[in-house]
């Protein structure tokens, strides 16, 4: 078996798919914390020190931690996520040990100088300006804070311009070492590795982390729904509508991503095929679901003329709720049959296999095969697809924000937010 896992006595685990065919290697850090761990006081943090862990360590500027990389034709990045941070790396077979020595160094011994901590306090905030600039971020933005009030899951994860200014080198440090604890960490690799090889190197380089668990977040709330008009001079208006979805354990999981992906999840989708292939009222138009630790977040999303809004949001329920009832066995082998092979393809990227194995850690305890995962999508059938769709629709009142300009917009929101409400209850009875 060319997957293996070793846990070091400090909790951290190591877990590799060793890759005979390749000559390149991707590796990297996942830690289990993100936006979801910071106190409004913290709003931001978490994506902050993601960005200053490559500005400067004790042995290496920001420019010896690129350029020690790139030096051997290799690449290195990180991502802040709701409820994980990630650091990796892509190299050639050989020089996987120098990768590990940087991504060690860069989250052990960071140096966080001042200078270079407001330098990226204000690249950070040039990120916040071009979001703002960019609808799709904007409307699920408020989304996210409709879904999640008065919630760390319902805040950006870029923070504030005013929240980022209070932020220096002590409670970087302190987040860090609060967070970042041994048991909430995995370090994966594909390709050319040698598990041996990669469990030796880790231990020496991360052996400081503490063994202690890290905090654990505040529980996820979904709110109440309701619907939010963010009026802003644009050519499109931009729909979403989000319901609560499932937890990553749920065993409905997999039939709620079999509705999802035949709902909105490609071209042949009955929302792309009704409303862009039969109306042309759209140029996109697609569904998703995103489990979490303990929720779940389906979200659609569509961009149309303003003036087609309230006909678009119509066809938009209309194709769900019919979908719920209609839906079919051809439906869901196409369905499954994506599901597949999005799995089957990744194993072919070590960069996907390696960000694939660190999530199933750490949602998991330990990476699933393939084989359990492919039992688990063709267990899927019409009852489960069917029965999982009916209690989204049930579970939480939908939250509908649009953003964007026309009188059509509240009504847009107001007749999506009652009806998806009123077809729900009725199944109900």
């Amino acid at each position: 078996m060319s997957v293996e896992l070793t846990r070091l006595p400090s909790g951290l685990t190591v877990v590799t798919d060793t890759m005979p065919h390749v000559e390149t290697a991707a590796l990297g850090v996942w830690a289990g914390v993100g936006g979801r761990d910071e106190r409004p006081d913290e709003h931001g943090i978490s994506h902050l020190l993601e960005h200053m862990a490559f500005k400067g360590t004790a042995r290496r500027s920001a420019r010896e931690i690129v350029e020690t990389i790139e030096a051997v034709g290799g690449d290195l990045n990180a991502g802040t996520s709701t409820e994980t941070t990630a650091y990796y790396a892509r190299v050639m077979k050989a020089d996987v040990p120098l990768a590990l020595d940087v991504l060690a160094d860069i989250l052990t011994d960071p140096s966080f100088v001042p200078d270079e901590l407001e330098r990226e306090k204000n690249v950070i905030v040039q990120e916040i300006g071009a979001a703002q600039d960019t609808p799709d971020d904007v409307v699920f933005e408020h989304l996210n804070e409709l879904c999640y009030p008065d919630q760390p899951m319902g805040r950006s994860l870029l923070g504030t311009a005013k929240t980022l200014q209070r932020f220096d080198r002590d409670m970087l440090k302190s987040y860090l070492s609060t967070h970042y604890r041994g048991p909430d960490m995995v370090v994966a690799a594909a390709g050319a590795v040698d598990h041996a090889r990669v469990v030796a190197d880790v231990a020496e380089r991360f052996h400081s982390f503490a063994k202690e668990p890290a905090p654990k977040p505040e529980a996820a709330m979904f709110g109440r729904g309701g619907s939010r008009v963010v009026h802003r001079d644009l050519e499109q208006a931009h729909l979403t509508l989000a319901l609560e979805g499932v937890p990553q354990s749920d065993a409905s999981l997999f039939s709620l991503q079999v509705f999802t992906n035949l709902l909105g999840g490609g071209m042949s989708s009955r929302l792309f095929q009704e409303v862009r292939e039969k109306r042309g009222l759209c140029y996109s138009i697609y569904s998703f679901h995103a489990p979490y630790t303990d929720t779940g977040f389906f979200g659609l999303y569509t961009g149309t003329d303003p003036a087609d809004a309230p006909e678009m949001m119509e066809v938009v329920v209309d194709v769900i709720n019919e979908a719920v009832e209609t839906l079919t066995e051809a439906e869901i082998a196409r369905a499954k049959a994506q599901m597949k092979a999005g799995l089957l393809m990744a194993l072919e990227s070590c960069s996907s296999r390696a960000e694939q194995l660190a999530r199933h850690v750490l949602a998991y305890g330990r990476p699933q095969t393939v084989e359990e995962l492919v039992t688990r999508i063709d267990a899927v059938s019409v009852e489960s697809t069917r029965g999982a769709a009916r209690a989204l629709l049930a579970r939480s009142r939908p939250a509908v924000v649009a953003l964007g300009s026309g009188r059509g917009l509240d009504t847009a929101v107001a007749f999506a937010e009652g009806l998806m409400a009123s077809k729900a209850r009725a199944r109900l009875h």
